[in-house]
C-alpha cells in the first residue's frame, strides 16, 4: 500500500509562457524539466494556448515569465513571475504550485551565486526533524499497522461470536459451567497472539522493504500494541454481544472503523480538524496508539514521555473488556 497510496505528488504537468526568451527563462525551464516531480509539457509565448491545455486537463500549472524579466532583475523592478494552477484537484494543484515555486527559486538562487558569489549569503536554514527526506511512507506505515490491528483484532473476534450465534453452537457453551469471563477470555486470547504476530511481521516488512526502523524502544511499541489489542478486541466483542447476525455486526463495526480511521489522526492531522472534532478524538482509542507508534518510530520517544497515551489505552482496555464480559448473557 505505501507504494501506491501516497500523498507525494509526481508528474505535475507544467506549461511555460516565456515572454522574456532570455538565459534566465531558459534556465528556469531547464530546472523544471529536470525535476523528478515536474514534467514540462510545453513552452510557448502565447498564454491562451497554455490556458487551453489547462482547461482540458493536459496541464496542471502555468508559469508565465514576463518580458524583460532578466534585464530588470538587477534593478529590483522586474515584474513577478506568475504561477497559475488547476485547483480542481486541490492536492495536486497546491503541491504542484509549491514544487514549481521551489524550482524557480532554486534557479534564481544559482543565478545569483554565479553573478555575485561573494555577496550572496544564506539567511535561512531549513531542517526537517524526524523525517529529513519528507518521505510520506514513514508517516503512513505506522498508520497501516494500526489499520491491521483494527481489522484483525476488531472484526474477527466479533464475527467469531456472532457466527456461533447463527450456527447455534454457542448454546453448547451456555449449558456448561464455563463462566462468562472465561468464555470471553478464550475468545480474545487467540486474537491477542495473532495481533502481536502480525505486528512483528509488519515491523519486519517495514524494515526490509521500506528501510524504516523504530528510533525508540521496540518494547515501547509492543507495550502500546498490547493495550490497543486489548481495547479493540474488547470493543468488538461488546458490539457482538448486542448483534444477532454477522451482517449486522459488519455494518456496526464498519461504522465505527470509519470513524476511527478518519478522526483519530491516522490519515489526517488532528490539528487540522475543527475544535469540536479535536475534542471528540479524545474518546477514540486509536488516537493514542497513533501517537505512541509514530512518536516511538520516528522520534524515539520513551514510555515515560508517553505515559498519558499509555494510561488512556489502559483505561479503555479495562472498560471495554469488562463491558464485553458483562454484556455477554449466558443462559444456563
Amino acid at each position: 500500500m505505501p507504494l501506491i497510496m501516497t500523498m507525494d505528488v509526481r508528474n505535475v504537468n507544467v506549461a511555460i509562457v516565456d515572454l522574456d526568451c532570455s538565459t534566465t527563462s531558459r534556465r528556469i525551464a531547464w530546472h523544471i524539466e529536470a525535476s523528478e516531480r515536474l514534467s514540462l509539457r510545453q513552452t510557448t509565448s502565447e498564454y491562451p494556448l497554455a490556458m487551453k491545455d489547462l482547461e482540458q486537463g493536459e496541464v496542471d500549472v502555468i508559469v508565465q515569465i514576463p518580458s524583460d524579466f532578466e534585464r530588470n532583475m538587477s534593478t529590483n523592478s522586474a515584474e513577478r513571475i506568475s504561477i497559475s494552477a488547476n485547483a480542481v484537484n486541490a492536492t495536486k494543484g497546491g503541491l504542484g504550485m509549491q514544487y514549481v515555486a521551489q524550482t524557480i527559486a532554486l534557479s534564481l538562487k544559482e543565478l545569483n551565486n554565479e553573478q555575485s558569489p561573494a555577496g550572496f549569503s544564506e539567511l535561512v536554514t531549513i531542517e526537517n526533524r524526524y523525517n529529513s527526506t519528507l518521505n510520506y511512507r514513514h508517516y503512513m506505515i505506522p498508520a497501516l499497522m494500526i489499520i491491521l490491528f483494527i481489522l484483525i483484532c476488531g472484526f474477527l473476534p466479533a464475527l467469531s461470536i456472532v457466527g456461533e450465534k447463527e450456527s447455534g453452537s454457542i448454546e453448547q457453551i451456555n449449558v456448561t459451567p464455563v463462566s462468562r469471563f472465561t468464555f470471553i477470555l478464550s475468545k480474545l486470547v487467540p486474537y491477542w497472539i495473532i495481533g502481536l504476530f502480525v505486528l512483528t511481521i509488519a515491523m519486519l516488512v517495514a524494515r526490509f522493504v521500506y528501510g524504516l526502523t523504530p528510533v525508540g524502544s521496540v518494547g515501547a511499541i509492543y507495550l502500546g500494541a498490547i493495550f490497543f489489542i486489548l481495547t479493540i478486541s474488547g470493543f468488538s466483542l461488546t458490539i457482538a454481544n448486542f448483534s444477532d447476525t454477522m451482517q449486522q455486526t459488519m455494518f456496526v463495526m464498519f461504522f465505527f472503523i470509519m470513524i476511527f480511521m478518519l478522526m483519530s489522526g491516522l490519515l489526517t492531522p488532528i490539528d487540522s480538524m475543527p475544535v469540536w472534532a479535536q475534542r471528540f478524538t479524545l474518546i477514540l482509542p486509536p488516537r493514542y496508539f497513533v501517537e505512541i507508534l509514530r512518536s516511538v518510530y520516528l522520534k524515539g520517544t520513551s514510555i515515560s514521555e508517553l505515559w498519558m497515551a499509555y494510561s488512556a489505552l489502559g483505561v479503555f482496555a479495562i472498560v471495554f473488556n469488562i463491558l464485553a464480559a458483562v454484556t455477554y448473557k449466558k443462559r444456563i
